[in-house]
């Protein structure tokens, strides 16, 4: 299926959510998260709320013939940041039991997943591409977020910072990848972690990801774009 490229940024945004239905964690089998998936306050009004009670089915991926190699642009927030990757650190904290500071060699010795998903773009593109990594909500749990839990801030090293629904955060394609379609993930395209997930809009897929933090009350900041006037759910 070709991407429509010809969707404005309104009718983007009129459509976003309408596959987020598929957010709650039926299939989650861990009870680290039992309780963290309670009502998402606002800003989602009340007929979202009752689309993410439904149970949670995953986002149809692509085949690898479908890869669109050089379909993705690279949008930068600054200038890229420049990271050593042996010194670089992941830190989750907040909301958790067990805040955790993890090396990429730590994050690459966990279960590794890749998924081929279409990656879209509020200005009007997309590109179908493979991303390698780890699930974020396998991070999430080793952290041990309090029930309460729910929202996830996101902050990287040129200074972008974005948030997300807990429950969009521990969807199973929602990933901090390190590859792209194979290899090694790009410094421009976000390495050495970015977001990756297929019910988010491009904004909300931050790079260079360096903190993670767990928390039960949306800021008056809620991301880089989305504080001037973005959607904040973001979703397809």
């Amino acid at each position: 299926m070709k991407p429509n490229l010809h969707l404005t940024r309104r009718k983007l945004l009129q459509i976003s959510g309408l596959s987020s239905i598929s957010l709650l964690l039926g299939g989650c089998g861990t009870p680290v998260f039992e309780g963290v998936i309670g009502a998402l306050s606002e800003p989602l009004n009340e007929n979202f709320q009752s689309l993410l009670l439904k149970p949670q089915t995953p986002v149809p991926e692509f085949s690898l013939n479908e890869i669109e190699p050089d379909a993705l642009i690279v949008n930068t927030y600054r200038s890229t940041p420049l990271i050593n990757q042996e010194k670089f650190r992941l830190i989750i904290d907040g909301e958790v039991e067990n805040p955790v500071s993890l090396s990429m060699d730590d994050i690459k010795n966990l279960s590794y997943t890749s998924t081929i998903i279409r990656h879209v773009c509020v200005e009007g593109w997309a590109a179908i591409v493979q991303w390698g990594g780890i699930r974020l909500r396998e991070l999430v749990a080793i952290a041990q977020p309090k029930p309460t839990v729910k929202y996830a801030y996101f902050q990287s090293a040129d200074g972008y910072y974005s948030s997300w629904d807990i429950a969009s955060t521990l969807h199973p394609q929602t990933l901090l990848a390190y590859e792209k379609n194979g290899e090694p993930l790009p410094v421009d395209n976000g390495a050495p972690l970015r977001l990756a997930s297929p019910i988010k809009l491009g904004y909300k897929q931050s790079k260079w990801v360096t903190r993670v933090t767990l928390t039960s009350n949306l800021s008056r900041f809620q991301g880089y774009w989305e504080d001037q006037g973005y959607e904040w759910f973001a979703g397809l």
